[in-house]
C-alpha cells in the first residue's frame, strides 16, 4: 500500500507538471528552503538558546518558575514543580520534558494520573521562544505585529489547558488520583527553592552558559531539516501553483494548487473559526502537525505574496506553538513516559486544543485590534 500510494503522489505531481519538472521544482525548492529558510531558523535557534542559557545559569528561569508555580493547581490540576515542563520545552523543544521526567526527584511531586499529561502541557509550549522571535522578525507586517505575536502566545496557553484537561480525563479513568509516582526515594530535592549552577566564577559560567546555549541551538537547527526540507517541499508542491506565465519550468516553489482548492472547499468553516484571508493559509496549521519549522518557514512567501496578513500571524503563532509537530514528537514522548496505552488519547486531547488555541487567538485578536483602533 505504501508503495502504491507513494507512486500514487508521484503520478498525479507528474501528470501536472511533467516528471522532470517536478523533480527539478523538488530539488530546487529543498535548497532554497535549506539556504534561505533553514540557515535563519538556526541562527535565530542559537541567539535564542544562548539567551535561555543566560537565564537558567543565573537564575531568571528559576524565579519565574517559583513565580509562576502558584498558578498550576489552579488552572492546571498539577503541583508547581509543573512549570518547569512549560519553561523547558519554550525555551527548547517538546522532548526537553522527558529529561525532568526521568529524574526521580521530579517525578515525586506528581500522581500517576498527572504524569502522561506533561506530554500535552509540554507540547504546547515547544519550540515558543524560537518560534516568537521567528514572527516578530517577519518583514512586510508592521502594524500590530507584536501584538498578533502576544495573542498567539495566549492562544497556546489556552489550547493547552484544553489539550492538558481532556487528557487528565483520561488517566484518571486509567490510573486513579490516589497513586503516587514516587512513594519513597530516600531523599528529598526542593525543585522550587533550589537549582544547580556551573562551577567557576561569573565569567565563565556565562561563557560555557552563552556556547552552550547556543550549542543547543545549533542541534535544533539541524534537527529541523528533515521536517522542514521534506514537509515543506510536499506541502509547497500541493499549495502553490505554476510558474508566472502559468507553465512548470522546473523552478523551486512550483505546484498543483490542491491544498487551496481543498481550503476554498473548507472556507465556510475556516472563515468564522479562524480568520484565514485565504485559501492557502490552511498549509501552515497543517505542516505545523508534523514540524513547526517547517511550518514557520511557509510563512514569509505567504506574506510576500498577500495570502497572509497580522491576523493570520497571531493564528499561526498560536497553533504551530501548540502543536509543534506533535504528530512526530507524541508516540515516542508517550512511550518514554511508559503510557503507551494512553497515546491515542494524547493525539487526540491535543488536536483539539491545538484548534482552541487557533480559534481563540483569532477572535482575541480581532476584539483587541477592534478595542484598539
Amino acid at each position: 500500500m505504501c508503495v502504491v500510494l507513494v507512486f500514487a503522489g508521484f503520478r498525479i505531481l507528474s501528470s501536472k507538471m511533467g516528471l522532470a519538472n517536478m523533480f527539478n521544482t523538488m530539488i530546487n525548492t529543498s535548497f532554497d528552503l535549506l539556504i534561505n529558510t533553514v540557515f535563519y531558523i538556526m541562527a535565530i535557534a542559537v541567539l535564542a538558546g544562548a539567551f535561555a542559557g543566560i537565564l537558567t545559569e543565573f537564575g531568571g528561569l528559576a524565579l519565574i518558575n517559583k513565580g509562576l508555580a502558584w498558578l498550576m493547581k489552579p488552572i492546571y490540576d498539577l503541583p508547581g514543580a509543573s512549570i518547569m515542563s512549560v519553561l523547558t520545552t519554550y525555551f527548547s523543544d517538546n522532548p526537553a520534558i522527558l529529561t525532568l521526567c526521568d529524574d526521580k526527584r521530579f517525578r515525586q511531586y506528581f500522581k500517576k494520573y498527572q504524569l502522561p499529561a506533561l506530554t500535552n502541557l509540554g507540547t504546547a509550549f515547544g519550540m515558543g521562544l524560537m518560534i516568537t522571535v521567528y514572527m516578530i522578525g517577519l518583514s512586510d507586517v508592521d502594524e500590530h505585529l507584536g501584538l498578533a505575536v502576544l495573542i498567539g502566545n495566549l492562544g497556546a496557553v489556552i489550547g493547552s489547558i484544553i489539550s492538558t484537561k481532556i487528557m487528565m480525563h483520561y488517566t484518571k479513568a486509567h490510573y486513579g488520583i490516589e497513586a503516587w509516582c514516587e512513594e519513597n526515594i530516600g531523599y528529598q530535592m526542593d525543585f522550587i527553592n533550589y537549582r544547580e549552577i556551573r562551577e567557576g566564577n561569573i565569567g565563565s559560567r556565562f561563557m560555557n552558559a552563552v556556547l552552550e546555549g547556543g550549542h543547543s541551538g545549533v542541534g535544533m537547527g539541524m534537527a529541523i531539516i528533515p521536517g522542514v526540507l521534506i514537509i515543506c517541499t510536499v506541502v509547497l508542491m500541493l499549495t502553490n501553483g505554476p510558474g508566472p506565465e502559468g507553465l512548470y519550468t522546473g523552478k523551486a516553489y512550483e505546484g498543483i494548487g490542491l491544498l487551496p482548492v481543498i481550503g476554498e472547499k473548507l472556507n465556510f468553516i475556516l472563515q468564522p473559526l479562524f480568520g484565514f484571508s485565504s485559501a492557502e493559509a490552511i498549509a501552515v496549521p497543517i505542516t505545523s502537525l508534523g514540524a513547526a519549522g517547517a511550518a514557520i518557514g511557509l510563512i514569509p512567501n505567504m506574506i510576500g505574496a498577500g495570502l497572509a496578513n497580522v491576523n493570520d500571524v497571531a493564528v499561526f503563532t498560536a497553533m504551530c506553538m501548540c502543536w509543534s509537530g506533535y504528530l512526530s514528537t507524541h508516540t515516542a514522548m508517550m512511550d518514554s513516559l511508559k503510557c503507551r496505552e494512553l497515546t491515542g488519547r494524547a493525539i487526540f486531547a491535543h488536536t483539539i486544543g491545538g484548534l482552541c488555541a487557533g480559534i481563540t487567538a483569532n477572535w482575541i485578536f480581532k476584539i483587541v485590534l477592534f478595542l484598539v483602533e
